[in-house]
């Protein structure tokens, strides 16, 4: 037989000599089934056997004894469009296990980008690391420079209703016209045929809350013509959570094509107990036949900008017409009119106690205090001392919302189609992106379901929760070759200490790594070893199987 290092990928498959072997581990394949004692070979970035291989050779031989080997996890709501840029190791979710991110959600996509309104989209982007510059107009244009610089994780791109909107017709308030809609219906078609994976809306975000749901519908009929899906992060997640739902099952039924409900939660009090109700509506879509599942993070605590409080009329015309109106006295008398008038706003239920500052660089004191503390600290009323941190840091600021119930993430996370997303950014614990008190969802999502709702709570078990990370998102995606442990798929595996995984990050002290992922590979090769980043960037950016 040849030498190892004389063979070729095919040939070493053909000769059952391995690249990698992982050894001894309890396989979670990804699918529910109980976990198995066996190796897993690799050659290449693919699986090419699994079982008892103690006589099969391997130029590496990964022990895995004691730990669990499960499929890479797969982050269904990530924001890290704008982090990977600057932070291509993806530091703060390869070393929770997940190979995989699906970004541009919440209706916010960096591509496509119409010459007209470029510089509204890069007003409105909240962060803009070295080279995020919106050259490129296509999308496939901005996946290309995206793929060139190399990435540790796989990326699957959405195309933002949002960014659409914005590339048509910038910040206006109203309906687009006939040219404006075709402008939309053409770039996601373009978008899609070029890689993107699925449409996003983000319908509490302005540009996205100004659409009707027929606006919506039309543009997800070209996605739909393409296989794609519709994420959304609904219109409304507190009173109105209910007909949110409903609009979202409407878009996929009217629309055709699969629904994916963002970050499914009730948010303020009075709405508490209604993920149930939520959860129905969803149960009667798919007995109708219509493909919808859900998403949710396992925090009690949701995070978004500052200036999401705000009604959307305060954005028409872009992040400078903003910061304009909100010098006005009398535009800040009618933000506290609506804002504490006990209208359908984001404020219902929430107190200005509710409400930290995570990220707000022009007044590093705030980051980390509530609101009601900020404003005492200042003598000012919380409605001025809030517009005033937007303006401060022109509507780029963050805040954490500590708005939601324990029972109601419960009772998504048992629900058997709805996955685990972070909804947070590959983050790292050093350097710029170390910044601020952000939410520890990027830090801690996958662990932290693992840790606290399987193995102390006892929530779900081992084999679902992983289930909820890996085959359940990847089916979602379309991905027929990730998601799972088994001959021919690919090798994007996790080893982790089941009985030692623990998310560390907290809000008071969001930038630290969660333990016990012991090792990640993305595409065959290791990025995790031991706990620690090799440097690897082998991710690739992915369409659908």
């Amino acid at each position: 037989m040849p030498a190892l290092h004389d063979l070729t990928a095919a040939e070493a498959a053909a000769y059952h000599v391995l690249d990698i072997k992982i050894e001894g581990g309890m396989v979670i394949d990804g699918t529910g089934t109980p976990a198995a004692r066996a190796d897993v070979g690799i050659v290449g970035d693919t699986i090419t056997a699994m079982g008892d291989l103690a006589r099969e050779g391997a130029g590496r031989i990964i022990g895995a004894a004691g730990l669990a080997v499960t499929p890479g996890f797969i982050d269904i709501h990530s924001h890290s469009d704008w982090r990977l840029w600057a932070n291509r190791r993806a530091e703060s979710k390869i070393r929770q296990g997940v190979t995989t991110e699906v970004v541009g959600n919440c209706g916010f996509s960096p591509a496509p980008v119409s010459d007209e309104f470029r510089e509204a989209l890069r007003g409105f982007a909240l962060y803009l690391p070295p080279g995020m510059d919106f050259s490129w107009r296509s999308m496939g244009d901005y996946l290309r420079r995206y793929d060139e610089g190399g990435v540790a994780v796989n990326v699957v791109q959405l195309v933002g209703h949002g960014t659409l909107r914005l590339a048509a017709m910038g910040f206006a308030r109203r309906a687009p016209s006939a040219r404006e809609q075709a402008t939309m219906e053409r770039l996601a078609e373009e978008s899609m045929a070029q890689g993107a994976a699925g449409l996003a809306t983000g319908l509490i975000y302005a540009p996205g809350s100004y659409a009707t749901t027929e606006e919506i519908v039309a543009v997800a009929r070209r996605v739909a013509a393409h296989r794609g899906f519709y994420a959304s992060h609904i219109r409304g997640e507190g009173a109105t959570l209910l007909d949110a739902v409903g609009e979202a099952i409407r878009v996929g039924r009217d629309g055709g094509l699969p629904v994916q409900v963002s970050h499914i939660k009730a948010a303020g009090r009075p709405s508490w107990g209604r993920v149930k109700d939520a959860l129905a509506l969803i149960d009667a879509a798919r007995a109708e036949g219509l493909d919808v599942t859900a998403d949710v993070y396992p925090y009690t605590a949701s995070s978004t900008t500052l200036r999401t409080l705000l009604p959307d009329w305060v954005l028409e015309g872009g992040i400078d017409a903003m910061l304009e109106r909100l010098g006005d006295p009398a535009v800040r008398a009618r933000i506290r009119s609506e804002l504490t008038g006990g209208g359908a706003t984001l404020m219902r239920g929430l107190g200005w106690e509710d409400i930290m500052v995570a990220y707000c660089p022009s007044r590093p004191e705030a980051e980390g205090r509530r609101l009601s503390d900020v404003a005492a600290a200042s003598g000012q009323e919380p409605l001025d001392a809030f517009i005033e941190l937007i303006v401060a840091e022109k509507g780029k600021g963050y805040m954490i919302l500590f708005q939601l119930d324990e029972a109601d993430l419960r009772r998504a996370l048992v629900h058997p189609w709805v996955m685990i997303g972070s909804d947070g950014s590959a983050l790292a614990a050093h350097g710029e992106l170390a910044a601020g008190k952000p939410h520890p969802r990027s830090y801690g999502t996958f662990p932290r379901v693992l840790a606290r709702y399987v193995r102390e709570q006892r929530v779900v078990t081992l084999e679902a929760a992983v289930r909820k990370m890996t085959a359940l998102p990847a089916a979602r995606l379309g991905l027929t070759d990730r998601g799972v442990l088994r001959v021919g798929a690919k090798a994007d595996v996790v080893l982790l200490d089941s009985e030692g995984v623990a998310d560390l990050a907290t809000y008071e002290e969001p930038h630290r790594y969660a333990r016990g992922i012991e090792g990640v590979l993305v595409n065959g090769r290791v990025v995790v070893d031991g706990g620690e980043h090799t440097g690897a960037l082998p991710g690739r950016v992915l369409g659908r199987s």
